[in-house]
């Protein structure tokens, strides 16, 4: 506000303040030149930012997937829908275990290992969309390391796995893992056959052969799922894995699915393995051992009635004074050396059941040749 000067003629009326107010005029002009160069500055710096913040342009693909790429998604985008996730779960409800399956047929039976649903309380499917079934356990192997499963799901949900073939197998060729490693379903891994004819040990310690062996990465909760080929087939199922950590160390064992074609039919007819052989109990190997036995196959029991009961093979039993009379040692099958229980099994499986083979026994230190007629046995 202005004062005029009363002394000034009444003619002359000079503006003039009567405090000087030009100090704080200058500062609110300065403050607010500052703002205006400060807000400049900071839009500025925004405009900068966003533009370092923005998406960075899209290179377009210029080529199409490799065909190895196109073969594997081919692979996935088909079996994906086959595979299962199994938990097997204690008296508690609660999951003991999980591991990895395949719809086997429209009928709802689900292959996996039986180490994956062994002593189960009650055991669970879920498939690819995710929904669940209880499952009952149809049949089991557990020197196969194979099991079969079946749901009641309907036919809309269930996906069979297509099947190969294992004895035409070439090392080298691709090979590639599905299944739920460590829970994480539909985890999918490539790698090729590195070894075929491996021999392993299943749950009850008798020996599996002919196993094939992958690097295709397998881990922890892999087990039951399928190994396929190329082609998208079957061409085993994965069991076990070789890793002194227990994680993936790029060998891993698969069950030729050759074999899982002969026992899965066998599991859903019977419930169990019906397999040409005698119908005798051999001593395991290390009791033999401890009888004196250094090689072949020492007879415990004999079933009565049998077809070696009848061609007159000898049991392991007591004497009158409890002294142990050692049985008949089957030490070939055919001219073919047999060094152990468990490699008796396996030479008899290369036969069918009413064949006749030639046993080379000791009895009483001597060999004797007979002759048997092969029975089916479980």
């Amino acid at each position: 506000m202005a004062y005029y000067d009363t002394h000034d003629s009444p003619h002359v009326h000079s503006l003039r303040p009567r405090n000087s107010l030009w100090p704080v005029f200058f500062l609110v002009l300065l403050a607010t030149a500052t703002c205006l160069v400060g807000w400049w500055y900071w839009v500025q710096y925004l405009r900068d930012a966003n533009v370092l913040a923005a998406p960075r342009p899209v290179d377009v693909r210029n080529s199409d997937f490799v065909s190895e790429e196109k073969t594997a998604i081919r692979i996935y985008t088909e079996v994906r829908h086959s595979v299962v996730h199994i938990m097997n779960l204690g008296n508690g409800q609660t999951v003991r275990g999980s591991g990895s399956g395949f719809v086997w047929d429209e009928d709802g039976h689900v292959v996996t290992n039986f180490h994956v649903v062994q002593d189960a309380a009650a055991i669970v499917v879920v498939l690819d969309d995710h929904s669940d079934w209880r499952a009952t356990l149809v049949g089991s192997a557990a020197d196969k390391d194979l099991a079969v499963l079946r749901i009641s799901a309907p036919k809309s949900k269930l996906h069979p796995i297509r099947v190969g073939s294992s004895h035409d197998l070439q090392v080298g060729q691709n090979a590639y893992a599905l299944g739920n490693p460590y829970g994480l379903d539909q985890s999918f891994s490539r790698g090729i056959v590195s070894a075929l004819g491996r021999e392993i040990d299943s749950s009850n310690q008798r020996t599996i052969k002919n196993v094939i062996q992958t690097d295709a990465a397998v881990n922890p909760g892999n087990s039951g799922g399928p190994l396929l080929d190329s082609d998208g087939r079957l061409i085993g199922v994965t069991t076990a894995i070789y890793s002194p950590s227990g994680a993936n160390a790029g060998i891993g064992f698969a069950i030729p699915v050759d074999e899982v074609n002969r026992v899965v039919p066998q599991l859903i007819q019977h419930g169990r393995i019906i397999r040409p052989g005698l119908a005798v109990v051999t001593a395991p190997d290390q009791l033999a051992r401890r009888y004196g036995v250094s090689e072949g196959a020492l007879i415990w029991r004999v079933a009565a009635g049998s077809t070696a009961a009848k061609a007159g093979l000898r049991g392991t039993r007591r004497d009158d004074w409890g002294r142990v009379v050692m049985g008949d040692v089957i030490v070939a099958v055919d001219q073919k050396s047999v060094e152990s229980g468990n490699e008796l099994y396996a030479v008899l499986e290369n036969y069918k059941i009413g064949d006749t083979v030639t046993l080379t026994i000791l009895r009483d230190d001597e060999r004797q040749q007979v002759q048997v007629s092969l029975e089916g046995v479980g």
